[in-house]
């Protein structure tokens, strides 16, 4: 080239990707609100799972027992949100071995029962701390603020707990 020429840029072809500050961080961000939206929808089937069983089972076979009836109606949702994480939300970080199930199995469960320790605690503080005791108050505490809160630390540890393969912290430690 000499002092003359004038350099041509010739453009790339384009994928039709947005460019991101960091390689990959599009996509992390999009892969993310697919997980989030995953784990929203499942949630939401297994609320409505919960909600129906105990209806039915005080409505059929336990009209005297809305404890085991709400027992009965949390561990069958829970299952079902523990199949529909590992096999939709979470299917890339989840462990493969047997041993590695049932770890990941306690750990869901654990998870869980600190979630709804989680929303048990802000109806707790509402109806016995702050003295609001109407039943739509305690909704609000507890089905309100409790769920949106056990539901955003649930994400938070099935993604940096519970659903970690080997190979995922393996990647991420390469990157």
């Amino acid at each position: 080239m000499t002092s003359t020429d004038t350099p041509v840029v010739v453009p790339r072809a384009t994928t039709g990707s947005v460019p991101s500050a960091r390689p990959g961080g599009f996509a992390r961000l999009l892969a993310l609100a697919r997980q989030l939206a995953s784990f929203g929808t499942i949630g939401a089937v297994c609320f409505v799972i919960d909600l129906g069983i105990y209806n039915l089972l005080r409505a059929t076979v336990m009209p005297d027992g809305p404890i085991a009836a709400k027992i009965v109606s949390a561990v069958v949702s829970t299952a079902v949100a523990w199949i529909g994480n590992r096999f939709i939300t979470f299917r890339a970080e989840r462990q493969t071995g047997r041993r590695e199930t049932v770890r990941e199995g306690l750990l869901f469960a654990a998870t869980n029962l600190i979630g709804l320790g989680i929303a048990a605690a802000c109806l707790f503080v509402s109806h016995y701390v702050l003295g609001f005791t109407s039943t739509l108050a305690d909704n609000v505490a507890g089905n309100g603020v409790g769920l949106v809160l056990g539901t955003a630390f649930r994400f938070a540890a099935y993604k940096a707990l519970v659903f970690r393969s080997t190979d995922a912290r393996s990647k991420e430690l390469s990157e």
